[in-house]
């Protein structure tokens, strides 16, 4: 990963998340969102799972857990206030270190993820979870309790590097890559929000990713 970054003065910092992302949704591949245009279908059934090698937010150290949203988006995905959202933090998590990924990604603190989080018009929940958030040799693994599970794998090209999508007009790790894939499964079982789906060889994004945002940015 290659991601040019301005220096910062601790003090002026209030987060930087670095890590992986696992996602993948109902779309065909390519995912028509990350470029604007209308899902497939439609709308678009996805999660967006984040793993956090490193991290502080506001001086707390999130380094070591998971969240993941899971998400309904009814039209094209840039509709401020949009999208439906159960969010799910990692259950080794403290009670600060929840408060501080839910504010964060719930747009509280500014910065790129607030403008992320401008899209979400409802949380339906915010919950502790079990979750496992793997990539080994390239291939992504994310699960959640019972009722979500995912496998993925970036393409390449002839090469052999993995193929990536950068600069595009909207992105779940704002400055970062991504690296175009696909789902061999994918299945989420929430019907307490309405979000029941089972998708195979469907789009799947994967990404190395740094986050900044500090008070003279």
């Amino acid at each position: 990963m290659v991601v040019v970054q301005s220096k910062v003065a601790p003090e002026d910092l209030i987060y930087e998340l670095q890590g992986s992302l696992l996602e993948a949704c109902s779309c065909d591949v390519l995912c028509p969102c990350w470029i604007g245009e209308d899902p497939d279908g439609g709308s678009c059934d996805a999660f967006v799972a984040y793993h956090f090698d490193a991290g502080t937010i506001n001086g707390v150290d999130v380094a070591g857990l998971n969240l993941v949203n899971v998400v309904k988006i009814p039209g094209n995905v840039l509709v401020p206030g949009s999208w439906r959202v159960a969010m799910f933090v990692d259950d080794r998590a403290t009670d600060e270190q929840l408060n501080a990924l839910v504010d964060a990604y719930g747009g509280k603190l500014g910065g790129p993820l607030a403008d992320l989080a401008g899209l979400v018009g409802e949380v339906l929940d915010v919950r502790r979870a079990k979750i496992t958030h793997e990539i080994r040799d390239g291939a992504g693994t994310l699960r959640i309790d019972d009722f979500l599970s995912s496998e993925m794998a970036p393409f390449q090209g002839p090469d052999g590097t993995t193929t990536t999508l950068q600069n595009t007009v909207f992105s779940t790790v704002p400055g970062s890559p991504a690296y175009v894939g696909k789902a061999s499964s994918h299945t989420v079982n929430l019907p307490e929000f309405g979000m029941v789906w089972s998708f195979e060889g469907r789009n799947a994004i994967q990404s190395d990713y740094l986050i900044r945002h500090a008070e003279s940015a």
